[in-house]
């Protein structure tokens, strides 16, 4: 796993830019701690961190090779889960290889398929390949965008990264916020919308796409799309199929160099997770699994039970590490740790994101380092089986907006009048809606109910995962930690895609089917447990702290937050009992806190990263 970047300029010599590409790549230190690697050609130029995983020796990069009278360049972040599969595809058509690296394969399956090369690929990346014989660039992305790829272009030239603060290290790039930019942080944030870079002029490549960049210009397609049809299996193929696609993704991403462990919560993911690697280390000879799970100090006593969260992990934890036999690792984090982690999150997303929630996923992350290199987390179930609460509510999937943020009439409100003039909020928000729902692949005669379902799960693909993968890859690549997402695999799905309600919810339960196919694995009451989400701080200090903070924000005549939100409404806010209110705001885990933390985070971006309101 690694960070990359790169610059391409048509019109002007790049071989002696090292110090401009050594800036840039310095951002990436983080994602890639062992070592670095620069390429400068006339027309090009590379630069890459790499945090080793797969073969120390041979996966050096930038790396080129030759073949079939070709010749190509590449910088690559991922892991791809297939390689040995692709390896031996090549090796019959006559290539050879000098490392057992997956970049290697990576490479000579460019040069010898050229951009069809990406059908092949299973796995999380994002890549860049420099073509010596046509002097131009190919860039791809995975196909559920586990993996970042921002770039830039201007003319005759492109630049890309694999983070924002990545390209803004370039001369060129400055960190401003048109108008469109400020409505991303203000009104859609911590999600974006797919492709939005926020500061003006940079973009990211979205998930399935791939882009070559060549003196005719930037040409940018999609290479993998949801495709819609009759689901023809019956009930018993659709659970042996879905159990055979969930074992094989967890497999596969279990190969590594480096050590492996799982993260645990209790929950149906990680249960599934752990009992699959612990079954398949037992298999190896590998040894015991190692778990880790995140809990807050003395949140046992200010836990309260309500509907999103129904009871506490530690319990189920236990339960699951026992019955599988794993070594389990409980990491404890105090008010004070998480609040000074939100800093640290702002600089690692390059945006304000998800307050606490980013904060202590980072302290996590930065703890399992000390002991893995690679962890396997539970991501993403919940929006391909249909896990969340706004799937099975008839009211919110036709209400006609995005379902984790139904309070933006309240959210509207924190900002000044005059912003709230220019942004037009309602109509904003209603066209990023509108714009994501028309790209739905219809099923023809479904019926009206169907549909919607198809179209919330769409906006969850497209809009909730991402924002949880954004929060994923920026946290853990922040502690030079790698973090594997199996329900991401792309096989597992296109097959749910297509699979009926019905089906998804077996036995009249939340994420049913998936319960179904992993009978046997994991005890029946882990396996039948309640969906509890992602464990928060319960903690009144940390109430107290996010208030404290963004008071402290706001009493500063120089904060460029003022120019922003209203701010009599928000000291209204802040003025607020400490329990008294809690305005749902982004998801399941974010209310008033949150919106304290985050705005204060948006303080804390404006200033640190000198941003430019243009």
């Amino acid at each position: 796993m690694c960070g990359i970047t790169g610059w391409v300029h048509y019109e002007k010599s790049l071989r002696q830019e090292l110090a401009i590409m050594r800036e840039m790549t310095e951002t990436l230190l983080y994602r890639g701690p062992d070592s670095e690697g620069y390429y400068l050609g006339e027309r090009v130029a590379f630069g890459h961190r790499r945090l080793v995983v797969v073969d120390p020796e041979g996966g050096a990069q930038p790396m080129k090779k030759q073949a079939k009278g070709r010749s190509a360049i590449l910088v690559y972040n991922g892991e791809l889960y297939n390689t040995e599969d692709i390896r031996q595809e090549l090796l019959h058509v006559g290539h050879t290889f000098s490392s057992h690296s997956d970049t290697e394969v990576l490479l000579t399956a460019y040069l010898e398929w050229g951009e069809n090369c990406l059908e092949k690929l299973n796995g999380i990346f994002a890549f860049a390949i420099w073509d010596e014989q046509r002097q131009s660039l190919f860039l791809a992305r995975d196909r559920l965008g586990v993996k970042p790829l921002f770039y830039w272009h201007q003319q005759e030239q492109f630049v890309f990264g694999s983070e924002l603060k990545t390209l803004l290290a370039h001369p060129q790039i400055h960190p401003e916020l048109d108008r469109e930019g400020l409505a991303e942080i203000m009104l859609i944030s911590p999600a974006r919308t797919p492709g939005h870079g926020v500061f003006r002029g940079i973009k990211e490549l979205r998930p399935g796409y791939c882009a070559t960049v060549s003196t005719s210009g930037v040409v940018i397609k999609p290479y993998w799309q949801l495709e819609s049809y009759e689901h023809t299996d019956t009930f018993e193929q659709t659970v042996e199929k879905v159990r055979s696609l969930v074992i094989n993704a967890i497999e596969r991403q279990l190969v590594a160099d480096v050590p492996v462990s799982m993260l645990l919560s209790g929950g149906l993911d990680s249960s599934v997770i752990t009992a699959v690697a612990a079954k398949y280390y037992r298999g190896q000879g590998r040894g015991k699994v190692h778990t880790y799970s995140i809990d807050y100090k003395d949140n046992d006593q200010y836990f309260t039970s309500h509907s999103y969260q129904p009871d506490s992990d530690a319990a189920w934890i236990k339960r699951v590490s026992d019955h599988v036999g794993t070594t389990h690792h409980s990491i404890i984090f105090d008010t004070p740790e998480l609040v000074d982690a939100l800093q640290t999150a702002v600089i690692a997303r390059d945006l304000p994101g998800m307050a606490d929630i980013d904060a202590s996923l980072y302290l996590f992350c930065l703890e399992m380092k000390k002991e893995t290199t690679v962890v396997l987390s539970g991501e993403c179930a919940d929006e391909i089986f249909g896990g969340y609460p706004w799937f099975h509510n008839q009211e919110t999937l036709f209400a006609d907006s995005f379902p984790w943020t139904r309070n933006n009439h309240e959210r509207f409100k924190w900002l000044s009048h005059e912003w709230r003039e220019e942004l037009q909020p309602e109509s904003y928000v209603r066209d990023r809606f509108l714009q994501t729902i028309a790209e739905v692949p219809p099923l023809r005669g479904e019926s009206e109910l169907e549909q919607k379902r198809r179209q919330m799960f769409y906006l969850n693909h497209t809009w909730f995962m991402n924002t949880l993968l954004d929060r994923k890859d920026r946290m853990s690549m922040r502690a030079s930690l790698e973090a594997r997402v199996p329900f991401c695999d792309h096989r597992l799905v296109e097959y749910l895609w297509n699979v009926p309600w019905s089906m998804k919810m077996y036995d009249g339960r939340e994420k049913g089917l998936l319960r179904k196919a992993m009978e046997g694995l994991i005890p029946d009451d882990v396996l039948y447990r309640k969906k509890s989400p992602y464990p928060k701080t319960h903690h009144p200090a940390y109430a107290k702290a996010t208030r404290d903070w963004l008071k402290e924000v706001i009493s500063d005549h120089s904060s460029p937050l003022l120019s922003i939100i209203d701010r009599n409404y928000v000291e209204t806010l802040l003025e607020q009992e400490a329990n008294a209110v809690q305005i749902p705001w982004f998801g399941q885990l974010m209310s008033t806190p949150q919106l304290f933390a985050y705005l204060a985070q948006v303080d804390y971006w404006l200033r640190t990263y000198k941003v430019r309101i243009v």
